[in-house]
């Protein structure tokens, strides 16, 4: 007989962005407890305890990066008929390769950046990227997140120093926008409020996300009421069209009056500086709330199954 005995939080992982999925693990494990049994897991491999089970228990994932938004985590889940929280496998897989997102997006008429992917067997000649895309440009991993190896390239010289440090892995280069960093969060596919991040550094990085003391968030941001309005529209387009579930985040920069898409987050950060909550806040909802309302999407799947 079902019976809900205990929400999995499985946090933390082996990926590079540990450190924050650890933080955000604690921050979700902690709202939990307020109302629910809670069992927190805090993952260092690919193995998922046998005793979770599909009759008794609901998963809230709350890794970032690898394992935890690539789809592996989610197809496993599935394999094992536990319910869970966020995108499917497909969903996953797709907004983690920014290259494919950025397909789909601009399948929808949505400004995206010039850009060209690559490998680490299919390097390309500086010259030839340059002559393609200009030289101010931004070099990172075409799959992660939090703005791991993320570099700004402005000139033929330092393109061709960060293309020489490459062996392996998956990288997306593309043209440098320059304006306002933007991003919106989502719930059940409905945008939330558009928060700004103003920064005092050369771009908004892992170091000016979770360690600078400069960093600004306007929430909402002061937008003209037409570019909130295509912003909100836009997002919730993409996050339907990207086959999103229950919660997203999407991050935007405005050059101009123009919107451009750079990513899809679908298990944002939920540290005291990540940007879903604050983007939740501006439109009235409170941590607390929000995670139950997040829970709210796997309990009632649970139920209906």
């Amino acid at each position: 007989m079902k019976s809900l005995k205990a929400i999995i939080v499985l946090y933390g992982g082996f990926g590079d962005e540990r450190e924050v999925s650890i933080k955000s693990g604690e921050q979700v494990i902690n709202a939990l407890k307020l109302n629910h049994s809670v069992e927190a897991i805090c993952l260092e491999d690919r193995m998922i305890p046998d005793w979770i089970q599909p009759d008794s228990h609901i998963v809230f994932p709350m890794i970032h990066g690898a394992f935890g938004e690539d789809g592996e985590l989610q197809n496993i889940l599935f394999e094992k008929g536990i319910e869970f929280l966020g995108s499917d496998a497909d969903s996953s897989a797709l907004c983690m390769d920014k290259s494919i997102a950025k397909e789909r997006v601009q399948a929808l008429g949505v400004k995206t950046a010039e850009s060209l992917s690559f490998d680490g067997n299919t390097i390309p000649l500086a010259d030839d990227v340059i002559k393609k895309l200009g030289s101010s440009l931004v070099l990172k991993p075409r799959d992660s997140g939090s703005s791991y190896g993320l570099s700004i390239i402005e000139n033929r010289s330092s393109m061709g120093v960060a293309l020489s440090k490459i062996n392996s892995g998956n990288w997306l280069v593309e043209r440098r926008l320059k304006g306002r960093e933007l991003t919106i969060g989502l719930l059940g596919g409905k945008a939330l409020e558009v928060v700004e991040i103003k920064y005092s550094e050369e771009c908004y990085d892992y170091h000016t996300k979770y360690l600078s003391d400069s960093t600004e968030y306007l929430c909402p941001a002061e937008l003209p009421k037409e570019i909130t309005k295509r912003i909100k529209s836009e997002a919730e387009a993409i996050y339907s069209s990207c086959g999103c579930r229950d919660f997203a985040r999407i991050d935007f920069i405005l050059e101009g009056e123009t919107p451009y898409f750079l990513e899809v987050n679908t298990i944002p950060g939920m540290t005291p500086q990540s940007l879903l909550p604050k983007s939740a806040l501006a439109k009235g909802i409170d941590f607390n709330t929000l995670i139950e309302t997040m829970l709210s999407f796997g309990i009632k799947r649970y139920n209906q199954r």
